[in-house]
C-alpha cells in the first residue's frame, strides 16, 4: 500500500510528527512519501527568523505535495499547525486545488488521518483537527481516527497530545517545545493504523 504524509510546518514540530507518522507506516509494509505544501508566507519575513529559516531549507529536500500524490496513495495523513482553530492557509490552500479529484471522485474511499500543533494545551487541537475533516469527507476520504486502544492516550505523566480524532503535540508560546516521545509514539500508531486500514480497503 502507498501512504503520503501531507504536512505544512514552519518551526519543525509539526514536520517532526509527520516524520513519525511517516515511520509507522513504512513499520507497516507500506510505501511512503513525505510532502510539504507550498509556502504562503513571503521569503523576506521568513527571513527574519532563524528558525522558520532554518525549517523552510531542511524541508527543501521534501517533494511539494501535488494532486498527483493524492492519486498515488491508498491512504493520506494531513497535517498542520493549528490557525486559530483550524488549518494553516497553507493547507487549506492545497486542499483547495483539489477540485478535478472531487469532480472525478478519484479519492472516494481511500483513507485518511489528520494530526496537528498548537502552541498552549486549549489551542484549539480538536477542532482543528475536527475541521481538518471536513473537507476530506467531501473529497470521499474514509476518515481513521486514533482509538483509546493506543494506551499512550490516557497517560497522564506529562502534558502531550493526542485525541481521538488524531495526533497533536503542544509546542509552547515560542513553538520551542518539540513533540514528546508519548506524541511521536501515538503519531507512529496513527501511520501504522493508516496503512493497515489503506492496504485492507485496497485488497477489497
Amino acid at each position: 500500500m502507498n501512504v503520503a504524509v501531507v504536512f505544512h510546518s514552519l518551526t519543525g514540530n509539526t514536520e517532526a510528527l509527520a516524520r513519525a507518522v511517516g515511520e509507522g507506516a513504512e513499520r507497516a509494509g507500506a510505501e511512503v512519501r513525505l510532502c510539504r505544501v507550498p509556502e504562503l508566507v513571503p521569503p523576506e519575513v521568513i527571513a527574519k527568523n532563524p528558525r522558520m529559516q532554518a525549517t523552510v531549507d531542511r524541508l527543501a529536500a521534501f517533494p511539494q505535495a501535488a494532486n498527483e500524490d493524492l492519486l498515488w496513495a491508498d491512504g493520506v495523513a494531513f497535517g498542520s499547525p493549528t490557525r486559530y482553530g483550524n488549518m494553516s492557509a497553507q493547507l487549506k490552500s492545497f486542499l483547495d486545488q483539489t477540485g478535478k479529484l472531487w469532480l472525478s471522485g478519484a479519492l472516494v474511499g481511500k483513507v485518511a488521518a489528520v494530526f496537528c500543533t498548537t502552541s498552549t494545551m486549549h489551542g484549539g487541537q480538536e477542532s482543528t483537527l475536527l475541521s481538518m475533516m471536513i473537507p476530506l469527507f467531501h473529497l470521499g476520504y474514509v476518515v481513521h481516527g486514533l482509538p483509546y486502544a493506543e494506551a499512550e492516550q490516557m497517560s497522564m505523566d506529562e502534558i502531550h497530545g493526542g485525541s481521538p480524532y488524531g495526533v497533536s503535540s503542544v509546542s509552547g508560546a515560542n513553538a520551542a517545545r518539540p513533540p514528546t516521545e508519548i506524541d511521536l509514539t501515538l503519531a507512529r500508531a496513527l501511520g501504522r493504523r493508516l496503512a493497515i486500514v489503506a492496504g485492507k480497503l485496497r485488497e477489497g
